[in-house]
């Protein structure tokens, strides 16, 4: 079992803050892996939710609670309960000592079975795929096959890329997590929708032309785009403005949630040089996502085109800068020396996957820190 602290120590951390962590993630994204991994077995009482018996077991949540003699329990894919919500709530108010980790592909809220949402009980956790962080542990020492491969612990331990775990997880997708949660009757609607955007990742996207080209209602767009953030297949990274005159303020950029089935839905295989570059962009997010999970993340883009690709307001008047570069010597400043006009305040980081320390570097008046995704601080 292949060890990953940084979301142990997520989880542990929730714990010290509520009695209840909802723990959600993708299909195969690894949550029970790293559920089962948390403390010693001895410690923790694991129910899978995806059995029938399970419904009976917790049929009367206080006497199952009560016969509980282990501090931790965790309840696998819980969704798949009837009545979710009234266990966890009696587990947090009537034993607050125990400590419960929930798991899920959605958010908490996103299923009509959770009628209370245990506000003040709960902390979320969203796991994603396999981190820059993490390649190191799971033996990865090439960039590109993670890129390529994308972040699914499967996936990526796999020795090489097989075409049918991306399109049996993507044909599953609507049955095993949508239909259930959101009660979808097109499927194929659904999963035309899904691989446009997987194709559009990191771009731009704008509903009414989206609806045009697929042939399928604004609405319904809409809906389906609304589920797939919910159910974290896909990110919404909204524009970041302030005057609002010269800056795009509406339309947000779309990333799906791994690059392997990004690379697989555009068929790039093998990776060519020019291919590498938006694919660091997604692996660059997903490290934002894991280490400023409470902060919002933006991006920046005038009228003109010019782009910056990840923004965080840190602080008051403070506005830091992520720009994402496969090489580093491919950096443009134009944009960012625009960026420093409207907003002077912050650091300004060039992410590239360099091994070793960064280092600084300026550009005119302004010093850039060049490093890995680690760095950012």
């Amino acid at each position: 079992m292949i060890e990953r602290p940084h979301w142990k120590k997520r989880i542990e951390d929730a714990w010290k803050e509520a009695p209840i962590v909802w723990l959600s993630g993708v299909r195969r994204s690894g949550k029970t892996t790293l559920a089962q991994s948390l403390r010693n077995p001895k410690e923790i009482l694991y129910i899978n939710c995806d059995l029938p018996v399970t419904e009976d077991r917790v049929r009367d949540p206080e006497l199952f609670f009560r016969s509980c003699e282990k501090p931790i329990v965790v309840f696998d894919e819980i969704h798949q309960l009837s009545d979710p919500s009234r266990l966890l709530k009696i587990g947090a108010d009537l034993f607050p000592k125990l400590k419960i980790l929930a798991t899920g592909s959605s958010t908490l809220a996103a299923s009509k079975k959770f009628r209370d949402t245990l506000t003040g009980r709960k902390r979320l956790v969203h796991l994603l795929p396999v981190l820059w962080a993490e390649l190191e542990t799971f033996s990865c020492k090439d960039v590109s096959r993670r890129l390529f491969q994308g972040g699914l612990p499967s996936a990526l331990l796999s020795e090489s890329k097989s075409p049918s775990l991306y399109r049996e997880w993507l044909d599953s997708f609507f049955a095993r997590d949508v239909q259930k949660l959101f009660s979808f009757r097109d499927a194929d609607k659904f999963d035309t929708l899904f691989e446009y955007l997987l194709k559009q990742s990191g771009g731009q996207i704008e509903t009414s032309r989206a609806a045009s080209e697929l042939k399928i209602s604004r609405v319904t767009v809409e809906s389906h785009l609304k589920a797939l953030e919910i159910t974290h297949a896909v990110t919404n990274i909204r524009p970041f403005f302030g005057s609002g005159q010269k800056e795009i303020i509406k339309m947000p950029k779309i990333y799906g949630f791994d690059t392997g089935f990004v690379t697989f839905v555009r068929g790039w295989d093998p990776l060519r040089p020019q291919d590498h570059g938006i694919l660091w962009e997604h692996l660059v997010l997903e490290y934002l996502q894991s280490v400023f999970h409470n902060e919002t993340i933006r991006y920046w883009r005038d009228k003109a085109g010019r782009e910056i690709d990840f923004v965080l307001a840190r602080r008051r008047d403070q506005v830091d800068v992520i720009e994402c570069k496969w090489n580093p010597s491919d950096f443009d400043p134009a944009a960012l020396k625009i960026f420093r006009l409207y907003y002077p305040k912050g650091e300004n980081y060039l992410v590239s996957p360099l091994m070793g320390q960064g280092y600084l570097k300026h550009f005119g008046k302004l010093s850039v820190r060049i490093c890995n995704p680690s760095e950012i601080e």
